[in-house]
């Protein structure tokens, strides 16, 4: 019997104490994008205790400029379902009726839930994606994760002037190899004109004899989607929506209006694990996972029980990003070592 089916069949009647621990580490270097700069990763970890004593752990990461809740909504939350099963316990049953409004703290309580049901999974294999810095420096940067073994890069633009990037562009793919793969990500940051300025240039500098240009994710802000969906049948270089499906709610929705691309999905902030799974299944989407800098807790849910659930995903996944993260970061660490690390709340 596979998670989904324990969770939905044997975690609502039973009874369970619930704690957590709120994190703050920064990293290497704060991330730029075009929601500025990000200088850290704050979260919290949650604990779930059954009457048995058995222990699962998981990561509510919140990202609010994506469309999760936000961190001081996730802790009241947590605090709420701490104070509640301090009291009597609180059941499966209430911990899986959590708002949607609430995405990150579903992704955290369910990944918990399961990985207390079913403690050992088979890690995937698949490759992952690393993720570029932003600008020129990125004519440097590919080269010892290529050593390593990477083979698909991701490069933010929509940071500076069009001119500017598009010049650092062609050059990116003259100097990867031919067998490299590049996606360009524009969080959404471009205007009707410069997607199409970017999709023309992506489609003109396609050749055999640079690296594969994988998709331009997300151009235009979700509000735009007729728009997103109109460059999707105008050119050749493939689009991907990240933004506009960042939660479960989101994903369908653009479903039923019509999308059928690629989607990029974060699933520490995009739900139910479990739901999440089932509509992906159904409508055979074409999946790429990717990371919100999510704790090794989370990032072992995804890929030891999200990935190898839909076996038809085959593209890297977006979680090579271990290079923006403190080399004494305490996140690619077992559970139960990150939880102990921290200090208990007041």
């Amino acid at each position: 019997m596979e998670w989904i089916d324990l969770l939905n069949r044997s975690i609502p009647s039973s009874v369970y104490q619930v704690n957590y621990r709120p994190y703050q580490w920064p990293f290497r270097v704060p991330l730029q994008t075009r929601y500025g700069f990000w200088p850290e990763r704050q979260g919290m970890i949650v604990q779930v205790v059954d009457q048995q004593g058995r222990v699962g752990f998981g990561d509510i990461a919140p990202l609010p400029w994506f469309g999760s809740e936000s961190l001081a909504q996730a802790l009241a939350w947590c605090k709420t379902l701490h104070t509640r099963s301090a009291a009597s316990g609180i059941t499966g049953e209430q911990l899986l009726a959590m708002p949607d409004s609430y995405p990150a703290c579903q992704f955290g309580i369910e990944s918990a839930l399961a990985t207390l049901l079913v403690s050992e999974m088979t890690q995937t294999s698949a490759p992952h994606c690393y993720l570029l810095p932003t600008g020129a420096i990125a004519l440097q940067s590919w080269q010892q994760p290529w050593q390593g073994g990477t083979r698909t890069f991701k490069w933010k633009i929509g940071v500076a002037p069009v001119t500017e990037e598009l010049g650092w562009f062609q050059p990116l793919l003259q100097i990867l190899p031919p067998t490299a793969t590049l996606r360009l990500d524009a969080n959404g940051g471009l205007d009707w004109d410069t997607a199409c300025y970017w999709l023309e240039a992506c489609d003109r500098l396609t050749s055999p004899n640079h690296a594969t240009i994988e998709f331009l994710e997300q151009p235009l802000p979700p509000a735009q989607f007729a728009d997103l969906l109109a460059l999707s049948h105008r050119f050749q270089t493939a689009i991907a929506l990240d933004e506009s499906v960042a939660t479960l709610q989101q994903l369908q929705a653009c479903y039923e209006q019509g999308w059928r691309g690629i989607v990029v999905i974060k699933a520490a902030i995009a739900g139910s694990p479990r739901q999440l799974i089932q509509f992906c299944r159904q409508y055979q989407l074409e999946v790429v996972w990717s990371s919100v800098f999510e704790t090794a807790i989370a990032r072992q849910f995804i890929l030891n029980y999200m990935v190898p659930a839909l076996p038809n995903s085959s593209r890297a996944l977006g979680f090579g990003v271990e290079q923006w993260l403190p080399i004494d970061h305490p996140t690619a660490s077992p559970a139960p070592d990150i939880w102990h690390q921290l200090p208990p709340i007041a």
